[in-house]
């Protein structure tokens, strides 16, 4: 008797094991399913025109990752990274880019992440300004960009005390839910921004998003 209610115990422990085992393998497949894809990136090609050099482009990588400027601009309207992507574009010279993408659960929430980033890039300058001194900084409104949901480029300069001086020009725009950042940059100031090319660029990657 001992030994059948021993045999039988191992029997329930087995199917118990098996229906733990199917339980876990059936709640772990829809998580792994419901992982989000990134939204559509730009390639190379859609960057601005550089002169001199071509534009190579890096792989898009989860998370939001800024740096130089765009870390002071943006890093807290960015958010923590999850459900966020970037891709990095380099030429030979000193022309660097990149885009930033963050998909919401709702329109509502893209929206106030656009707003937000939106006026986290206004008050950049001053907050540039106020980190280090021997820097200055200007901001240019380039106007909004009818596309989607719509954009909105500005140009950033900065010059040091020294004369070392750097243009940026930032985009914004959001299609539906996700919302988009490309960051362009390289020596130089307003003057030598590609704006209307980067417009272009910027239209093109918020029609990429869906």
């Amino acid at each position: 008797m001992a030994k059948r209610t021993r045999a039988n115990m191992l029997t329930g422990f087995a199917v118990l094991s098996a229906a733990g085992l199917a339980l876990g393998a059936a709640l772990a497949a829809p998580a792994h399913a419901a992982a989000p894809k990134p939204p559509g990136f730009l390639s190379a090609a859609n960057l601005p025109p550089h002169p001199t050099s071509t534009w190579t482009a890096g792989r898009i990588t989860p998370g939001v990752s800024p740096e130089g400027e765009l870390d002071r601009c943006l890093s807290s309207a960015l958010g923590d990274g999850r459900n966020s992507w970037h891709r990095d574009f380099r030429t030979d010279l000193d022309a660097s880019a990149r885009q930033i993408s963050v998909k919401h659960a709702t329109v509502s929430a893209a929206k106030s992440r656009y707003a937000r980033i939106d006026k986290d890039i206004k008050s950049c300058p001053v907050r540039i300004e106020r980190a280090d001194p021997e820097v200055e900084a200007t901001l240019k409104d380039y106007g909004k960009v009818n596309v989607e949901e719509g954009a909105h480029v500005y140009g950033l300069h900065t010059e040091t005390s020294w004369g070392a001086s750097d243009i940026r020009l930032l985009a914004v725009g959001r299609d539906g839910t996700t919302v988009t950042v490309v960051d362009w940059g390289q020596m130089g100031d307003f003057d030598d921004a590609p704006v209307k090319a980067f417009k272009k660029t910027t239209v093109t990657a918020v029609n990429k998003l869906h």
